[in-house]
């Protein structure tokens, strides 16, 4: 089985990955494509930019295709293509979202992270709190068109933990 974590910045989504790995010894936690691109020496912009976040879903992407069972992602193409288009949203995407679309049905199973109201995690202005609304608003939109096996979690971490593990004794 391989799932994947999706959720903007800032809202406990590899939080959540660590305490689901932990939960599944038998599984891989692959971390996001941001922190392997800069252990392998990528240099990223100050503030991430656009050829930034393209390179991170084309890395997602890559994973996705050659990964094995038993794989937990922190990240997938799906909030990495929102990343690109809360950052220029007049940039065309259609091909990049046709290419998510395809990546995605290597997935078993979506857990989205969103903004909770209240908000219960605390973000900082460094932390980039306008995108971070940015994206979380395109991947609020775009979970709802997409024909994925999909859990949309909320809470405090073990509420979260419980429901993601409730979704994968029923799979």
């Amino acid at each position: 089985m391989r799932i994947a974590f999706t959720g903007t910045h800032q809202v406990g989504k590899t939080t959540l990955a660590e305490e689901i790995a932990n939960h599944l010894p038998n599984f891989t936690l692959i971390d996001e494509p941001y922190l392997q691109l800069q252990e392998s020496g990528y240099l990223f912009s100050e503030e991430p930019s656009l050829d930034d976040y393209i390179t991170q879903f084309d890395l997602a992407v890559k994973q996705l295709e050659d990964s094995d069972d038993d794989i937990l992602f922190d990240r997938c193409p799906l909030d990495l293509l929102a990343y690109i288009h809360a950052t220029d949203p007049t940039k065309e995407i259609s091909a990049l979202y046709e290419t998510m679309v395809s990546s995605l049905s290597n997935i078993d199973l979506i857990i989205f992270v969103p903004i909770e109201s209240p908000d219960i995690v605390s973000c900082s202005s460094d932390d980039l709190p306008n995108l971070r609304r940015k994206v979380d608003e395109v991947l609020q939109e775009w979970v709802n068109e997409l024909n994925q096996p999909m859990v949309t979690v909320n809470g405090t971490l073990a509420h979260r933990k419980k429901q993601v593990l409730d979704v994968l004794t029923k799979v």
